[in-house]
């Protein structure tokens, strides 16, 4: 039947197009594609379908496109009479109404992954936009009765017999009941035109380069006249099906929504009742229809998100109400925002709540970015909880610590919020500590009654704890808790005692009864006990802090003080970029097109200013893990001496020397300390020429050996690079040994050797040049270049050619040395070959500043025959014990080992996900050296820059940090800190795994 429609498009609208059908529950619908690429919909109605609504919907966006263009709808395509629409006979002799749309770009928003929160954002905001202009849309078309009004869905409490499961039943009949409950203050709001379908089909959504950007609202089929509210709970109906946080998805979507179409409290009220009564009139309306189809699998198998959704753990809807009500900046009731104002009015009239002002007392930062406790961020010691400020304060002294405040020194499984330890976790404190000595007398600050009390003997929980409930002069009730007293003092309190103002109804708990903690009170206030009771969360989720600085506000007042004094002030991140901006390079760039900004580390692990944690997959200059205490110990020791260089004599030089030639060949003998591999790499040229006499080099393609002059000319990766120097007459460049997309493959069993003869044809233009060779240096396995494991024999082959021609080979180890490679303890090794010299850069610090080169002696003894060599820093005592103590870790702890282990891990399940997605071109790797590398198809083998972008980005976004690499920046390079664990690689291959399957990542 498409050709009468091709035809017909061709001869009324003046389009000639091929015609493939689409989805359609009542109508025909085609998508139009003609020759140049131009896409239409053709819509061919139904034979008895009502004119009026076609025209209701050709109205309507018309209206959209003359008032709001940019909102992404269709635009009607007039025939070529000036017609919006036109009659045409089909095959059976039936007149049908056709009318013509543009075709929007994008696909379904039910196929696209993810739902983030940033989409479903952008997607309340669409929804808003189209609501605010449609509300001065009129058409007699919206006065019609059907069963898909949403203010008319109590019909299907008459169906829900239909219903054979008896607990599905009862749970209609509570969602018909709050619909019921609402249904009189439904029918008070104002109503307008509603879309009244914006379901997961009639939403398209599109990428914007590597962003999720809403690109088209389509389907008028069923307008209606009825509240906004009802629009945007049907949205938010299908925003939440299969969504892994639900509760997060429709707060994101009204917050989108109400900052383009501002809603009042009333209307937020009822999103989660009609939400729910939308989903239960789907599912009795499409078991109806499996009675009159009983054939049709479909209709019973659309039921099944749905069921998920209201079968699942019920969401608590007061709690949603307050979580909603915030992330449009209202508060969460009335009574709220009352009590807020006159607590404010009485601040300065309560009684101090440990029978003293507050009003001189220091405050004491606990936070990420200003403590250094814990030391390890998932484990508070138990002597770190009862030390809390001793560093600055004494046991009798009173200070107070911040409110809002992210600390990492809440440690407990109860604060963490997901499977791995970079997954969200409560860091920010919702009250403010009043630190005194044990056994201070704790006050009411103003009268009240005992609404709750309780030991929790937990470790690091409150020990005893007093919920206490006010009213103030208007009969509003709010709530205030006292954390970490001494349970034998509150013991004899009783449910509904009085507690008269400035009453001592406690006294502070000491560390072995008020949770481990030092001393002190944990001082709380709460507006709204929704979804609370009496187990009040006193840490909060970051990301969460518009709901819980909603419900538990600053307590100031309630103390005397003003908010500001208590109030933690978190560094802006936006203010540092700025000035970083302002103030650093423009070629100084960040990673991440939304950057991160760290604070602290541990292992394998960063945090950033609000505590959230991130796996580490990429830092390889943390070698042995962020903040070794080892060496952090070391730092301080020889700090608190002296720090001198190599013009005078120390034991840790020689010491530090001894330990690392231990490592190496007997040949390599003689060390010199520097400050970085960039100064290393640029001695090694001074090294090779006075042993040579001669000035050229021989280097692979894209190699990249620091940032130093000399180092730059040795640098394809730079000096090639857009606005670089370009390549030095004394550079001649070979081909990177990469067997996977390179000239010689892996299907050559001489691949290396191929490659390695490249040096032959470097050494004669090099000789045409009337150059005389100096030497060799590569990255023994190139990082820059894409995690490159050369083939067998590689090395040998260029080793022995350059040898043969007076060069030196210099093997550049910054990337790959130090037991990295878990098989090796250098990738030499791995290629059997003894270079002349060796690069060790950044890992062998740590993070430290050093950078060394060892040779043999008789390069050695070439290079004395110069002049004096020196480097200020280099060799210095703190940095010689620095090296040392990394070393001797890296054997300590085994880590050389963990990393073969847990690289055979990483590697194993790399490969399983390369055969589960054909984005993945390649996985190569030794140890924790691994790169994945990501093509748009496996035979072309064309490099998937831009998904390997999105996948970074993503990754980022689920807490892990990786890298990328590679001439065209398509190989994702994994090489964290050696101390990484299976529960750190196990949520790489997780997570990666998930990214791997979202629509940004499709070749």
């Amino acid at each position: 039947m498409a050709e009468i429609w091709a035809k017909a498009l061709e001869d009324l609208w003046g389009i000639k197009a091929h015609l493939s059908r689409l989805d359609g529950e009542y109508d025909l619908n085609y998508r139009a594609v003609t020759a140049e690429g131009s896409a239409f919909i053709v819509k061919v109605m139904r034979a008895d379908c009502d004119p009026a609504m076609v025209d209701l919907q050709v109205a309507a966006l018309g209206h959209v496109a003359q008032h709001t263009p940019e909102i992404p709808m269709p635009r009607v395509v007039t025939a070529l009479d000036g017609a919006d629409t036109l009659v045409v006979r089909d095959t059976d002799g039936k007149d049908r109404l056709v009318w013509v749309q543009t075709a929007l770009p994008g696909g379904c928003y039910a196929a696209f992954k993810p739902h983030s929160d940033t989409l479903i954002h952008a997607l309340g905001r669409q929804t808003g936009r189209l609501a605010a202009t449609l509300e001065s849309f009129e058409h007699d078309a919206l006065a019609r009765d059907f069963k898909w009004n949403l203010t008319r869905s109590d019909w299907i409490a008459d169906q829900l017999d239909v219903i054979a499961n008896p607990d599905r039943r009862a749970m209609l009949e509570q969602i018909c009941g709050a619909f019921a409950a609402i249904k009189s203050a439904l029918g008070q709001l104002a109503v307008q035109a509603v879309h009244n379908d914006l379901n997961d089909y009639n939403i398209l959504v599109d990428l914007d380069g590597s962003v999720p950007v809403v690109s088209g609202l389509i389907d008028l089929g069923d307008m209606c006249a009825a509240p906004r509210i009802c629009d945007l709970a049907i949205a938010a109906a299908y925003v939440v099906l299969d969504h892994p946080a639900p509760e997060r998805a429709v707060t994101a979507l009204i917050a989108g929504y109400h900052a383009e179409n501002p809603l009042t409290g009333v209307e937020i009220d009822m999103v989660w009742p009609l939400l729910r009564m939308r989903l239960a009139k789907s599912v009795v309306n499409s078991t109806l229809m499996a009675r009159e189809t009983p054939d049709d699998p479909y209709v019973t198998i659309s039921q099944a998100p749905a069921w998920r959704f209201l079968e699942q753990p019920e969401i608590e809807p007061e709690l949603l109400r307050c979580r909603l009500r915030s992330a449009c900046g209202l508060p969460v009731d009335d009574a709220a925002a009352r009590t807020a104002a006159w607590l404010a009015k009485a601040r300065g009239s309560f009684a101090d709540v440990i029978g003293v002002s507050l009003y001189d007392a220091p405050m004491g930062a606990l936070s990420v970015e200003a403590s250094a406790t814990p030391r390890n961020p998932f484990d508070l010691a138990h002597a770190e909880a009862a030390a809390i400020g001793s560093e600055t304060f004494g046991p009798d002294d009173i200070w107070l610590g911040y409110y809002a405040e992210p600390r990492l020194i809440y440690t407990a499984p109860v604060f963490r919020q997901g499977k791995w330890k970079a997954s969200d976790r409560r860091t920010v404190h919702l009250g403010v500590d009043v630190f005194a000595a044990a056994g201070t007398d704790v006050h009411a600050p103003m009268a009240g009654t005992v609404a709750f009390t309780e030991n929790r003997t937990g470790e690091l929980d409150y020990g005893g704890m007093v919920i206490l409930q006010h009213t103030t002069p208007d009969g509003d009730v709010f709530h205030t808790l006292y954390g970490h007293l001494d349970p034998d003092s509150c013991a004899g309190l009783r449910v509904g005692q009085t507690i008269d103002k400035g009453a001592v109804f406690a006294r502070l708990g000491a560390a072995d009864c008020n949770g481990g903690w030092v001393p002190h009170l944990h001082f709380q206030l709460a507006l709204s006990l929704a979804g609370m009771g009496t187990d009040w969360p006193g840490v909060a989720n970051p990301d969460e802090m518009a709901l819980w600085g909603a419900i538990c506000p600053n307590p100031a007042a309630l103390l005397n003080l003003e908010d500001a004094h208590v109030a933690h002030t978190p560094t802006d991140k936006a203010h540092v970029r700025e000035m970083r901006a302002r103030h650093f390079g423009g070629n100084l760039k960040l990673s991440y097109s939304d950057p991160v900004m760290m604070l602290r580390g541990w292992k394998h692990h960063l945090f950033d200013e609000w505590g959230r944690p991130y796996l580490d997959a990429y830092n390889n200059v943390p070698h042995v893990g962020h903040a070794h205490p080892r060496i952090q110990a070391v730092v301080a020791d020889q700090l608190l001496r002296m720090n001198s260089n190599t013009r005078y004599l120390h034991p840790a030089q020689a010491a530090f020397a001894d330990k690392l030639l231990s490592k190496l060949p007997p040949e390599l003998s003689v060390c010199w300390f520097v400050n970085s591999g960039s100064e290393a790499n640029e001695l090694t040229l001074r090294l090779a020429r006075a042993a040579t006499g001669g000035r050229a080099m021989i280097t692979p393609d894209h190699g990249y050996h620091g940032n130093t002059t000399g180092a730059i000319d040795l640098s394809a990766y730079k000096f090639n690079a857009p606005g670089g120097i370009g390549q030095p007459d004394w550079v001649e460049l070979v081909d990177i040994p990469d067997d996977y997309r390179g000239a010689f493959r892996r299907d050559d069993p001489k691949r290396g050797l191929r490659f390695a003869a490249q040096v032959d044809a470097a050494l004669d233009r090099m000789g045409g040049k009337g150059h005389k060779l100096a030497g060799f240096i590569a990255e023994t396995f190139p990082s820059v270049g894409g995690q490159i494991i050369p083939p067998p024999g590689y090395l040998q082959g260029v080793y022995e050619r350059i040898r043969a021609a007076g060069g030196v080979c210099i093997a550049d180890e910054v990337q790959t040395g130090l037991g990295r490679l878990g098989s090796h303890y250098f990738a030499f090794q791995a290629q059997d070959v003894l270079p002349d010299m060796v690069v060790l850069g950044k890992p062998i610090g740590n993070g430290h500043p050093i950078g060394v080169v060892v040779s043999t002696p008789e390069i050695a003894a070439a290079f004395a025959r110069g002049p004096e060599f020196f480097s200020t820093f280099g060799g210095s005592t703190l940095s010689c014990r620095v090296g040392k103590t990394v070393l001797d870790i890296v054997d300590n702890e085994g880590l050389m080992q963990n990393a073969e282990t847990m690289g055979r891990r990483l590697m194993d399940g790399l490969r399983d996900l390369a055969g589960q997605f054909p984005l993945i071109g390649d996985v190569r790797g030794m140890g924790l050296f691994v790169g994945v590398e990501l093509v748009r198809d496996r035979t072309s083998r064309a490099p998937a820059t831009q998904a390997t972008s999105y996948i970074l980005n993503r990754m980022r976004e689920e807490r892990i940090l990786m890298g990328r690499e590679g001439p065209d920046d398509n190989i994702l390079k994994i090489r964290p800190p050696l101390t990484i664990d299976a529960e750190g690689i196990d949520m790489v291959l997780d997570r990666l795994g998930a990214v791997l399957a979202e629509t940004g990542s499709a070749p």
